[in-house]
């Protein structure tokens, strides 16, 4: 995976917002039609159209009208990348700080009892 991925950029984007990951949390469970969403939020239902517009750029969810009712259902597996990003970035991290842990070890046994 390359530094600069873009997709990965507009997913962590998306994610970015507290109301877009609650629209998201909430259609983890099952779709859901804009009005349903947009309710607890109690944003405009054109502010609420834009951040399920940028959920749907960035994967995370995909819609379908029906006579006059949007409806939204989440893609889990689109969340793949950020996963696949952050546990590489929990590996390097724990490298780290094992080597860290190990360099302190060698300081502290050459260090005199302070007893």
């Amino acid at each position: 995976m390359t530094k600069h991925d873009p997709s990965l950029s507009t997913l962590f984007h998306a994610l970015g917002d507290t109301t877009r990951r609650d629209m998201l949390e909430r259609l983890m469970r099952g779709p859901a039609a804009v009005s349903d969403l947009a309710a607890p939020t109690g944003l405009a239902l054109p502010t609420v159209l834009r951040h399920l517009a940028v959920l749907e750029d960035a994967g995370l969810i995909a819609s379908e009208k029906t006579g006059r009712t949007r409806t939204c259902r989440a893609l889990p597996q689109q969340l793949a990348p950020a996963t696949d990003w952050l546990s590489q970035q929990r590996q390097v991290w724990e490298a780290r700080l094992d080597r860290l842990e190990a360099h302190l070890a060698t300081l502290t046994q050459g260090a005199p009892d302070e007893h």
